[in-house]
This record gives structure tokens, sequence and C-alpha cells, in this order.
């Protein structure tokens, strides 16, 4: 076999939640890095990497033959999840997109996606749309991480089709759009990457509202939904016992 396939470590984060033995589908696989790591290192796992264009279909191709995986990875041309039938994968990955394609891809193939065990998303952006749909979905979140990465900030969302699971989310609607915006699991553990992103967005979203206040005709009801979700991100940045609103 040839030389071992390097990997970021957001995609080994995502390839960790992957079982012993996966038979896994990853969607807009690129360059086919994610399967040629997982299946060099479990002999027993089964990937299919899909790619929507050609270009990356070739390169995905190159990869599978240059570490002559061509008995464990199958490379297949086409949008989104059409590539798979279903039955065909117990896990689905989607990695490096922003969350509104992840849920349109999951969306548009809604059976095939409700078909696997487990999926994995790793949103560049919009984390909370890819929380939505698993909730609507019948998909319990069992884990999520944020990490940094060469100058951005990544969320990797564990999610399992299972009956009966604890779920993370609380049974008050607002708390739960809150969980939905920040992860019920990442705004429990608050590590560097969670406080650096959170507090980027805050005085992100604090110069948007200050611009709506300025507007000859101000949208009252989308300035009071901004305000509801700045205000959630005040109170997960706040240190006990300080009124620093500059955290």
């Amino acid at each position: 076999m040839n030389s071992n396939v390097s990997l970021s470590n957001r995609l080994k984060i995502v390839a960790g939640y992957l079982p012993q033995g996966a038979c896994f589908a990853d969607i807009g696989s690129d360059h086919a890095y994610l399967p040629a790591y997982v299946c060099q290192k479990d002999p027993e796992a089964k990937a299919i990497a899909g790619e929507v264009n050609q270009g990356p279909f070739d390169s995905a191709k190159k990869t599978v033959q240059f570490h002559q995986l061509e008995e464990q990875i199958e490379v297949r041309l086409g949008d989104g999840l059409t590539v798979l039938r279903e039955g065909e994968a117990d896990q689905i990955v989607i990695a490096g997109m922003g969350g509104a394609l992840i849920t349109s891809i999951l969306e548009t193939q809604a059976s095939i996606a409700e078909s696997v065990d487990r999926i994995i998303a790793q949103p560049n952006v919009d984390a909370r749309e890819v929380r939505r749909w698993f909730d609507q979905h019948g998909f319990t979140l069992i884990a999520e991480e944020i990490m940094a990465e060469q100058g951005h900030i990544y969320e990797v969302l564990v999610a399992d089709r299972q009956i009966n699971v604890f779920s993370p989310y609380n049974d008050n609607d607002q708390i739960k759009e809150k969980q939905f915006l920040l992860g019920p699991y990442l705004v429990n553990e608050k590590n560097d990457a969670f406080i650096k992103k959170w507090t980027w967005e805050k005085a992100k979203l604090e110069r948007i509202i200050s611009q709506m206040q300025q507007a000859k005709q101000v949208n009252y009801e989308r300035m009071s939904e901004f305000q509801t979700e700045l205000n959630w991100m005040k109170e997960e940045l706040y240190y006990e016992g300080t009124n620093d609103e500059t955290c």
C-alpha cells in the first residue's frame, strides 16, 4: 500500500465518529481523503465517495487508485444523495459545506437520509439549520464538537436515528431555539473556540441591529428576532459573577 493519507484535524474528528467496520457515504468527497483515511486504518470499512463535479470526481478516483483502495471505496458521480440507493450505507458524512446546503441535500433525498443509522455533518456556517433538520426528521443529536483550524472555526454534529434516546433539547420552545443556535452540548462546554466564535458573532449582530435602527423603514419583527439572539449570546458569553459586556 502507498503512503498514509494525511487529513485535517476537523476531518479527523469526523472520522472518529465512524464505527469500526463502517459502511458509509461521504457526500461532496472532493479528493476522497476522508474515505481513504478511514479505509486505510480499518480494512473492514467500506465507503462510497460521492462528488457532483467532474474535476473532484476524477481527483477522488486518483486518490483511491494511488492508495490501492479500490476494493473498499467506490467513487460515484452525482448530485448529493442521488449517488446512493436506500439501505446502501449505514452512515452519511457531509462535511465542508454551509448548513443550508447540507439540509437541502438531506431534504432532497430525505428517504435515503432517513434510512441510515448515523449522519455526521460538518457545516462551515449555519449549524442551526442542520440541528433543526435532525430534530424534525427523527435523528437525535448525540455529540457535537467545535474547534479552530487555520483561522476558521468548525462545528461537527453527530446524530443517530434511534427511538427513545435521550434528547439534549429543552422542552421549552424558546430555550430549544437557543440550543439550535448555540448547540446544546457546546453551550455546556464553552471551550475557547466557542467563546471566540460567539464573541465575533455577537459583535457582528450588534452592528446589524445598529444599522437596522438607523434605516428609514425599520423591520421591527426581524430586529426583535436579532435582539433575542443577541441576548442569548450575551447570556452564554458573560462570565459568572461579572457584568462585563465586552467579553
